[in-house]
């Protein structure tokens, strides 16, 4: 796809993993982008020199999108660094599993936080700084339609997340802009690894009927797609990328 390069992109929590393959799509796209992240500077730094060395354009912009103000500071950087705002990804998540039990309520608030109030900040920042034709992205998950013991704080944040894309595709009528979420299945990424033994990862694998693992760049490309021209009439859709997991 050939994009001006003048279009610019933020990927929320694009030093690793999942945003970190999508940022380096877009930015292959032809997009300037905003590699967001919370906590992992050096991460960060190394996706910016990934883009720069294939004759892209990158910024690194630390913000935690549970923080209102580092939300709207990663906005304004961007403005001020590329003249606007396009694509808007927000990829930043996290997933501790835990068990539906009073105990347990710190690592739901954690989750809630960063998924859904952090996912609610980034989209209300996208809604307002935008420009005509603009695109977000949230990222959901196809663990959905399993309900997996322990999954539950996790399946609940990102049941809001879709909630919330359905909604403002609906308020951001007359803009042009249009609202999408992709649900990974089971992404080979340190996230979804963590914690697992290879004898569960190799479970995991095959539940779908493709019997493996994605990858970062499968779902990439899927954002690539509701970024470019091609996916301008989707709208307001929940796209499972996932082999057939769900």
């Amino acid at each position: 796809m050939n994009v001006d390069q003048a279009k610019s992109a933020i990927v929320t929590g694009s030093s690793r993993g999942i945003g970190q393959a999508i940022a380096l799509r877009l930015a292959a796209d032809g997009f300037a982008v905003t590699v967001n992240y919370a906590g992992n500077a050096a991460k960060a730094q190394e996706t910016v020199a990934a883009i720069k060395a294939a004759g892209g354009k990158a910024i690194a912009v630390q913000g935690d999108v549970a923080n209102p103000d580092d939300v709207a500071r990663v906005f304004a950087t961007t403005k001020a660094t590329f003249g606007r705002v396009d694509v808007v990804v927000n990829s930043a998540g996290v997933m501790p599993l835990t068990a539906i039990a009073e105990n347990n309520l710190a690592a739901f608030d954690q989750i809630i936080a960063t998924n859904l109030r952090g996912a609610f900040l980034v989209m209300a920042q996208a809604a307002q700084h935008l420009e005509q034709g603009g695109r977000i992205v949230a990222l959901s998950s196809s663990v959905l339609a399993k309900s997996f013991p322990t999954y539950g704080p996790y399946i609940a944040s990102k049941a809001g997340v879709e909630g919330l894309v359905h909604v403002l595709a609906n308020e951001l009528r007359g803009r042009n802009i249009t609202v999408n979420a992709i649900a990974p299945g089971p992404v080979g990424t340190d996230l979804f690894l963590n914690g697992k033994s290879d004898e569960q990862i190799a479970q995991i694998a095959k539940m779908a009927p493709l019997e493996r693992i994605g990858t970062p760049e499968e779902i990439a490309a899927t954002v690539s797609f509701l970024a470019g021209p091609d996916g301008a009439w989707v709208n307001s859709q929940v796209i499972r990328v996932n082999g057939g997991f769900a």
